[in-house]
């Protein structure tokens, strides 16, 4: 019987020294700098010195600056810790200096062609002239430039050439409606606009030309829109007066491209992380601060080498999709598939890593249920034979999961469950490959990460369950959520409860053997298939329905890595609850959100529970049903409603160990999909 902690997995010793992390441990001290033992050690110096750590990855990876830097770190209490000041560096032109020359830099598959491959040689080529077309076209640094692209070549050559000029990118799936990409991009104010004509997904086309006129329509700041053809290669635009990608890329700019050197917190580029009131957070990263980050990543907790390949299945709505581009800094060729990761067949994926010689895949737990429920095998239809390691991310990583990767892609196997966030594009607690693989748990804190599970005083706790912490500055931590003049709403998102101490929203157990567990979000944010998505967003789409007065929606963490998200709407007087109903609700949800948006249960309830200040009691709600105790969550003297929580204590009552299988009984008060 697999228990939480057994251990599925040891390294060879050969794997283990020929890994980075050993090999970056023997560098520290060939050049004087105290010997670590062990992983655990190198964790503790990391933390022990940031600055000495964090400049040591300056100089370990070669970085140079055609300025001085006067520091590592300035500052000590967060927010407001500067980093490398008077250092100037160029992400894309970081990225491009690991050109491998006609090898593979980027794979690419999507649900009509075969995978095929473009080499670094062409990569540069492609971001060169199309950076040297922004320039002519006016984008300037600081410029904020948005794409509305699927996960494509044509989106990873967008984002380079943007951050060559200096450029600040931001990217929206296609699959996000209207709405919810102008909920985004409006308040960044782009200059330029990539967008395409649709999307293809399960085998069916969705032609989005109306969209692409609404936002454009919707986004006074454009200058100039660029069309990119997707599902049609002639395909004409769909906006009046856009730009041709294929124009844009026929004048060569050769070799006397000139990067633009920014200074090290020289906005990189805009992510979204939804919070439960108000629009998505549109998340500032910096130059420096992401080329740090993603060598450090990729290097020693993806352990990529010149030569391996890496893959993880996202969209370019995810900060996941960031990453995978970013991984492109270690020499390593990246893997883009746009599509269903089940269509024409659940093995899809795993056939394309056998193509393209994937050696560090990367999906989510829910992906892993998926090949169970189908009996999928990879191992018995496919050559993995380089594949060295699996990411699990997106949601807690269950033993089962783990061990079905060893009996079914691969024995001698790293599999990697890692957590973080798109608040810092990367993950506090992640892998080593110097370390033992136990069942249900993450390996290790990450290097340069001093985060803890803390308890309500803010004290670190081994053993138990606490709220995760990091007690010090990282230099991907944003620099600046975009708009937010005062920082009083960056301070808010992360600073409140504990002053001076990011407070990230998750819980988190670090035991004393030093593996970590995730339990889940400790907040109101909702955590689907690994994204993030506010509450808010959800409420504007649901209570614009005819017939909804108000609504109310959690994400339950149920066992095997799973969630079920139902939502609770109260009802005009004259309204019923029935299923044509639901249905709009959810088409409503799938137009202006995205598929992920749409709940699995909808209940009709009398009232939503509200505060005295007149917040929805999301978070109690989400105790209450996962079973706490009501009086121990919610304080009804601070209600202005106490009779709401009714409802949920009965809702509650009757669940069983899984709560998703007793809202689909036949006779619940509810509407599923």
């Amino acid at each position: 019987m697999l228990n939480e902690g057994d251990i599925l997995w040891r390294p060879s010793p050969e794997r283990a020294a020929a890994s980075n992390v050993s090999r970056y441990m023997a560098w520290l001290r060939d050049r004087g700098d105290a010997p670590m033992a062990d992983y655990e050690a190198l964790w503790q110096w990391s933390v022990d010195d940031t600055a000495r750590f964090w400049g040591s990855l300056w100089d370990y990876f070669g970085l140079q600056s055609p300025t001085p830097w006067a520091a590592v770190r300035v500052g000590d209490r967060m927010p407001g810790v500067k980093w490398f000041p008077g250092a100037r560096i160029n992400f894309a032109e970081q990225v491009l200096a690991r050109s491998r020359g006609e090898a593979p830099a980027l794979y690419y598959l999507n649900e009509s062609d075969p995978l095929q491959s473009m080499s670094w040689n062409a990569l540069a080529r492609q971001v060169r002239t199309l950076a040297a077309a922004l320039r002519r076209l006016g984008v300037q640094p600081g410029d904020r430039v948005a794409a509305w692209l699927p996960n494509t070549p044509q989106a990873a050559v967008a984002m380079l050439a943007s951050a060559a000029v200096g450029a600040i990118w931001s990217s929206c799936s296609p699959d996000f409606g209207v709405q919810s990409v102008l909920d985004r991009f409006s308040q960044i104010a782009p200059k330029v606009l990539f967008g395409c004509e649709g999307y293809a997904y399960g085998g069916k086309r969705f032609e989005r030309g109306d969209e692409l006129r609404a936002i454009v329509d919707g986004l006074p700041s454009l200058d100039h829109t660029i069309f990119v053809p997707v599902l049609d290669a002639a395909a004409d635009s769909p906006v009046a007066g856009a730009l041709a990608w294929s124009g844009l890329l026929a004048n060569d700019a050769g070799n006397d491209f000139a990067f633009e050197p920014v200074p090290f917190e020289h906005p990189l580029w805009i992510v979204y992380s939804s919070g439960t009131t108000g629009l998505p957070k549109p998340i500032v990263h910096g130059h420096g601060g992401i080329v740090l980050e993603m060598l450090k990543l990729s290097h020693f907790h993806f352990d990529l080498h010149p030569g391996d390949t890496m893959f993880f299945f996202s969209t370019t709505g995810w900060v996941m999709w960031n990453i995978v581009v970013s991984s492109l800094l270690s020499g390593a060729s990246a893997v883009l598939y746009d599509g269903n990761p089940a269509w024409p067949g659940p093995d899809v994926l795993w056939r394309m890593a056998a193509e393209s010689g994937t050696t560090f895949f990367g999906a989510s737990p829910t992906y892993v249920g998926l090949m169970m429920k189908h009996d999928i095998v990879p191992k018995d239809r496919f050559d993995l034979s380089r594949m060295q390691g699996i990411l699990l991310g997106g949601s807690p990583a269950t033993p089962e999961s783990m061990q079905w990767c060893y009996d079914n892609v691969k024995a001698d196997l790293w599999v990697t469950s890692q957590s973080g966030g798109t608040d810092v594009a990367t993950g506090f607690v992640g892998a080593s490959p110097t370390l033992p693989v136990r069942a249900g748990e993450i390996q290790t804190r990450m290097l340069g990460v001093d985060v803890h599970a803390c308890d309500d005083e803010g004290r670190p706790v081994v053993d138990q369950r606490g709220e995760l912490v990091v007690r010090q500055a990282m230099p991907s931590m944003p620099l600046f959520f975009w708009g937010d003049d005062d920082g009083s709403r960056y301070r808010d998102a992360y600073f409140d409860v504990f002053p001076g101490l990011w407070r990230h929203g998750d819980y988190l157990t670090v035991k004393s053997r030093g593996g970590c567990i995730i339990h889940g979000r400790s907040d109101s944010t909702l955590n689907r298939y690994g994204v993030r998505i506010g509450t808010a967003e959800v409420y504007r789409a649901v209570e614009a329905t005819p017939g909804v007065a108000d609504s109310l929606v959690v994400n339950l963490d149920l066992p095997g890595g799973r969630f079920f998200m139902p939502l609770f709407v109260r009802l005009d007087a004259e309204q019923g609850m029935d299923e044509a109903l639901a249905e709009r609700i959810r088409e409503r949800l799938r137009a202006e959100c995205s598929p992920r948006h749409v709940p699995d249960a909808i209940f009709a309830v009398d009232a939503i529970p509200y505060t005295l200040t007149g917040k929805k009691l999301e978070v109690p709600v989400r105790k209450i049903l996962m079973g706490a105790a009501p009086d121990k969550v919610a304080n009804r003297d601070a209600m202005a409603n106490p009779a709401s929580l009714a409802f949920f204590i009965d809702l509650a009552a009757r669940l069983g160990d899984d709560p998703a299988t007793t809202f689909r009984q036949p006779g619940a008060a509810h509407a599923t999909r």
